[in-house]
């Protein structure tokens, strides 16, 4: 069972310096959540880590509340920290706040993008049409959104926008590989960049709320059909 899964199987053992320890636990976690490697159930262990890694169980700790913030992880009753399920819920709720979050962050941000910015986001489409793992493609568009959004003036909405990105990463692995939907097209990202760049704010908004819409259908439509069994 996924729970009775090894940390120590799956992540490297490293003795890490102190100040970096709570990154790069973090990170190595987030990494192995989302490429499959720590599925669903398996029980993150405060003490196995701080073995594993050679500290103190204080920046394990603050490493797995930065991804229960992320929900890549839960706190389960007589379990303590387990990885979360790949899709809940709560899925198409999170779909719903991205349209509110992105819309307006991408409102504040297309006036200010310049060449570069527009050079960078299309780089993030060309590498994401010839690429097929599925973390890296979670990754990539993720990218790519904050790329979009990258000049708006409210740093927190940033920062709560990343979180949901986060999310995602998880929500496209999912597509991909449980749904079986294989590649996704990058017709609403090619259309959202236009938009952007030629400063068309309210057309690109249009099709950033279309792309989300579409993307919470999906998620409704596995859901129901779960339910249904």
């Amino acid at each position: 069972m996924a729970e009775k899964i090894k940390l120590s199987n799956v992540l490297a053992s490293e003795a890490l310096p102190a100040h970096l320890a709570r990154g790069v636990i973090e990170e190595r976690l987030r990494s192995a959540i989302l490429d499959g490697r720590l599925p669903p159930g398996t029980a993150v262990r405060q003490q196995e880590l701080a073995t594993l890694y050679g500290v103190s169980r204080m920046p394990v700790r603050e490493a797995l509340r930065q991804l229960e913030a992320q929900a890549l992880l839960r706190v389960e009753m007589h379990k303590g920290a387990v990885v979360a399920p790949l899709i809940g819920e709560d899925a198409v709720d999170t779909y719903g706040l991205r349209v509110l979050l992105e819309t307006e962050a991408l409102r504040q941000s297309i006036p200010l993008l310049d060449a570069d910015d527009i050079a960078r986001a299309r780089g993030y489409i060309q590498q994401l049409e010839n690429e097929t793992r599925h973390a890296e493609i979670g990754r990539l568009n993720r990218l790519l959104h904050m790329a979009l959004y990258s000049k708006a003036h409210n740093q927190k909405l940033l920062r709560l926008i990343e979180n949901e990105l986060n999310e995602e990463e998880r929500f496209l692995r999912f597509h991909l590989s449980s749904m079986g939907l294989g590649k996704l097209t990058q017709d609403d990202h090619n259309a959202l960049v236009d938009a952007a760049s030629e400063k068309r704010v309210d057309d690109a908004v249009q099709v950033l709320e279309q792309h989300l819409n579409n993307g919470a259908r999906v998620i409704r439509q596995y859901l129901d059909s779960q339910a249904a069994r």
